[in-house]
């Protein structure tokens, strides 16, 4: 699956979840995010719900801002290094971010970084509209 596939699925699954939480303040949708309670009634939201596995490991992880608004793709790539095709980075260069190698590129690997996870940060970012929110994740249209 591409990068833009996956960005446009995920947004989906996110805005039929948002669509059942209208009544809800901001407040009460950030908490209704919180992995415990999204593997219990959200449990097709990720994969990794089904063996109630974190995607990283921490205690309050909230799953609002699945993917991050630093991160950067295109499912062209952006440029060449050392023979190898820049698929995916992180605007802010996170100090606990990584890059993953393939065989012929690079990947942008966020398992070490939680910010996105926190919910003072998904506070500061909040939007009902997750697109919104994400707009300078893919570098043009992907469509």
């Amino acid at each position: 699956m591409s990068y833009s596939e996956w960005f446009k699925t995920h947004g989906k699954k996110h805005a039929a979840v948002m669509a059942k939480l209208t009544h809800m303040s901001d407040e009460e949708v950030i908490r209704y995010f919180r992995f415990e309670n999204m593997v219990q009634h959200e449990p097709d939201f990720c994969p990794l719900y089904a063996k109630h596995q974190k995607c990283h490991d921490m205690e309050d992880l909230n799953c609002y801002l699945c993917a991050c608004p630093n991160f950067r793709f295109d499912d062209a790539g952006f440029k060449e290094i050392e023979g190898k095709r820049l698929m995916s980075y992180c605007a802010v260069d996170s100090k606990d971010g990584d890059v993953f190698e393939g065989e012929d590129a690079l990947h942008q690997n966020c398992t070490g970084c939680t910010v996105p996870h926190h919910e003072a940060y998904i506070k500061s970012m909040f939007d009902r509209d997750w697109f919104k929110i994400m707009r300078k994740v893919p570098s043009k249209d992907q469509s």
